[in-house]
């Protein structure tokens, strides 16, 4: 974690894994999370919820700490093992940093309140990039700014493309791509709403939060309510999107060519989200699927190429999350308002109920780790919270483990380099176990 920052040539060689894609002659693929921890707010390009590392089946409470506000998004975690979190306060710190080993914080920065809408995203070389009202932020690991772009509206939280740079949208609709390094923009932003000109008449500004508060439960207000996920094999990716005037949400694929021209292009956009969506589309490790749920209860999922439905599954509740998405088709829904746990198999053609708890109350969002071991946090008693271990093949429980003084439901689960579980609450507690 105490690393020397490196020039910006050495840097991208070592946070980089290149994988060769078809023949010698055609792009080279980079993925910049391949450094393991928690990099996104769902861990990876994919929005997979998933980690590789080994969970371990029998974990206790190491630490908890209060951040000073309430809690919106996921903690993402470096490979080093330094976390990151945003809260809203009301005044002074509201985009912290922690050692995952003794909960010591390491720096706090003031950006403006929209930052609590943006989990920060990390390299492997742990420079974090976070969003606030009107700009999207750099800063190294001991919390130096590196550098400040301007953008229309506040970024929702980013993702890598396939050539290492910074891809994010706005709550306002506007794609941007940035070079990691200097926060030059890659090419001219892309606008889902193009703002009106003078032409039109006068022209107001358009405040950076506008409609920000609806982004929580993705309601119309905010046209884009969650972070994009990308498939780095294609450059295409997807998010969902509140059209003017529309009432019902889209999933829209897009791809992004980068190069000496780099460029943005519409492949496809599927009106089938009723009620509009407050979750992040997943891809499927293959590529071929794109899963969203809407704000009716109902998981859905497409054919990537195409757009088409290929099935849908009524969940009973709205969950308030992502599904996690192992490379095997296995889902778990996040938890909502009245839910239980439970595990859907993708069958192709249909989804499949492959096991559920309905003993358990689920009050967020789960995470799976290699070894058929998964995490998420369950009511205790009349409002406390508990962090249960069990097996995501069967659902059996394996470990449960009360969040002492916590209370209501937690906002994401996190898995660390070392398979520390990470989750802090809404209400802006922070806990972690190892």
């Amino acid at each position: 974690m105490r690393r020397v920052l490196r020039s910006s040539v050495v840097a991208l060689t070592a946070i980089t894994t290149i994988v060769l894609s078809g023949c010698a002659n055609e792009p080279e693929v980079i993925d910049i999370y391949s450094g393991g921890g928690w990099p996104g707010v769902h861990s990876d390009a994919r929005n997979s919820d998933t980690s590789s590392v080994t969970g371990s089946r029998d974990i206790a409470n190491a630490w908890s700490r209060g951040i000073g506000g309430t809690v919106a998004g996921h903690a993402s975690v470096a490979a080093s093992g330094q976390i990151f979190v945003t809260a809203r306060t009301e005044e002074g710190c509201n985009v912290f940093s922690y050692q995952i080993k003794s909960g010591r914080k390491r720096w706090c920065r003031e950006l403006a309140p929209g930052a609590v809408a943006s989990t920060p995203v990390v390299d492997t070389v742990a420079n974090v990039y976070v969003g606030e009202d009107g700009a999207m932020n750099s800063f190294t690991e001991h919390g130096q700014l590196r550098w400040r772009t301007p953008v229309v509206g506040t970024p929702i939280s980013a993702q890598f493309t396939n050539d290492g740079n910074l891809l994010f949208v706005t709550q306002l609709g506007q794609i941007n791509v940035l070079d990691t390094q200097t926060g030059r923009q890659i090419m001219a932003p892309y606008n889902m709403n193009p703002p009106p000109t003078i032409h039109h008449g006068p022209v107001d500004d358009v405040p950076a939060n506008k409609g920000l508060d609806d982004c929580f439960l993705g309601g119309p207000e905010c046209p884009v309510a969650n972070t994009p996920a990308v498939d780095l094999a294609s450059g295409k990716f997807y998010f969902t999107y509140v059209a003017p005037g529309a009432s019902d949400a889209a999933l829209v694929a897009m791809r992004y060519s980068g190069g000496e021209t780099p460029g943005i292009t519409q492949e496809w956009a599927s009106d089938a989200l009723p009620g509009g969506s407050g979750s992040s589309p997943v891809v499927s490790a293959d590529g071929t699927v794109v899963y969203a749920t809407d704000n009716e209860g109902t998981l859905w999922a497409f054919d990537a190429e195409t757009g088409d439905s290929k099935w849908s599954h009524d969940l009973g509740y709205v969950p308030a999350g992502s599904p996690s998405t192992s490379a095997d088709g296995l889902l778990i829904p996040a938890g909502g308002d009245d839910s239980h746990l439970m595990a859907l198999r993708d069958l192709g053609d249909h989804a499949e109920i492959a096991w559920e708890r309905e003993d358990l109350q689920q009050v967020g969002t789960s995470a799976q780790t290699a070894g058929d071991t998964g995490y998420t946090t369950v009511r205790e008693g009349e409002n406390g919270i508990a962090v249960l271990t069990f097996d995501t093949e069967t659902g059996e429980t394996l470990d449960e483990d009360t969040l002492p003084g916590a209370e209501g439901s937690t906002v994401g689960t996190s898995v660390g380099p070392d398979g520390e579980v990470v989750t802090p609450t809404f209400i802006g507690g922070l806990f972690v176990l190892k």
